[in-house]
């Protein structure tokens, strides 16, 4: 519990647990920090390795280069791919250039990497619940021919969408989704194709699900919730959704430089949550900016309790 002088006036914190880094963000920042100690600096990185500037900054001061395609990395140079994931041509590009390529993608995105692989061999045309654009969307489509797969991005679209063969579709969905809205378009697709093959697991990755629960919790007991995130981060921006859906207002901050003060004002109870490329350094550094004007009580929310954690790649584990 922290406190400050009873000058200030007080606010309550609903800190939701867990938050901040998944397995998979864990995984892909230590990839490139162990590739920089394996191959010197420095060591290319194809796309933000996650979505969140203050861990890029701190790895590019480590060394890492961030580009956003491979002919922007010079030859002999060593690079890391993101942890969305990339289209199959971009290790094979790499391969043909002859360049040393660690792959950083959470094994959570490559298992549905392989469904789709495996679906189109087996005949099925999927349609893809995800967002027009993100990385992961793109390194999923990357996977399979072209033609094989259609974006899904609402329960409009799977109103709408007129397959060629009903009787061989199947669906996949990005990991970083909301729920609800997940679950919404699935019943939507399954009222209208009832053969649909899905996959024999949630795609929503474990960490995704984890969060938005642990924001459903607290919501109710709050005014209004900062969501830790980068604009550019689905499941933070999801979290937003949640927060708002439940009742209570929210807004995304990056930083504690961008809490609006004003926008606290009457805010007896505020929840903060993080994005799973969010460091926990920055859930503190918020938590320390509202002390300088609030009399702070931490209250800790823990819903689940995580442990997973991920091998590393064999190229660079040992290094």
């Amino acid at each position: 519990m922290a406190e400050t002088s009873t000058a200030l006036p007080p606010l309550r914190l609903k800190i939701a647990a867990p938050r901040g880094f998944c397995a998979g963000v864990d995984r892909a920042i230590r990839i490139v920090e162990l590739a920089i100690e394996k191959f010197g600096a420095p060591v290319y990185v194809r796309h933000e390795i996650v979505h969140n500037r203050y861990v890029v900054d701190s790895l590019r001061d480590k060394g890492a280069i961030f580009v956003e395609e491979l002919d922007e990395v010079p030859d002999g140079a060593p690079v890391v791919f993101s942890a969305h994931g990339v289209p199959k041509a971009v290790p094979n590009k790499a391969a043909e250039r002859g360049l040393s390529y660690v792959d950083a993608t959470c094994p959570l995105v490559s298992k549905v990497h392989r469904q789709a692989e495996r679906l189109v061999e087996a005949g099925k045309h999927i349609l893809f619940i995800g967002h027009q654009n993100h990385p992961e969307v793109i390194g999923t489509f990357g996977q399979v021919p072209e033609g094989r797969m259609t974006l899904v991005e609402t329960a409009a679209d799977a109103e709408s969408i007129q397959p060629d063969d009903v009787a061989a579709l199947a669906f996949l969905t990005q990991t970083t989704l909301s729920v609800d809205d997940t679950a919404e378009i699935v019943a939507t697709l399954k009222r209208r194709f009832p053969s649909i093959q899905g996959p024999r697991g949630e795609d929503i990755c474990y960490a995704t699900s984890n969060r938005q629960k642990a924001v459903k919790a607290i919501a109710a007991h709050c005014d209004a919730m900062l969501v830790i995130g980068a604009p550019n981060s689905s499941n933070s921006l999801r979290l937003v959704e949640v927060a708002e859906r439940n009742g209570v207002r929210a807004t995304l901050i990056q930083r504690a430089s961008e809490i609006d003060f004003d926008w606290l004002d009457g805010v007896s109870v505020l929840g903060i949550t993080a994005g799973a490329s969010a460091p926990e350094i920055l859930v503190r550094e918020v938590v320390d900016a509202l002390a300088t004007r609030y009399r702070i009580v931490e209250d800790e929310v823990e819903t689940t309790v995580e442990n997973m954690v991920f091998k590393l790649p064999r190229m660079v584990e040992a290094a």
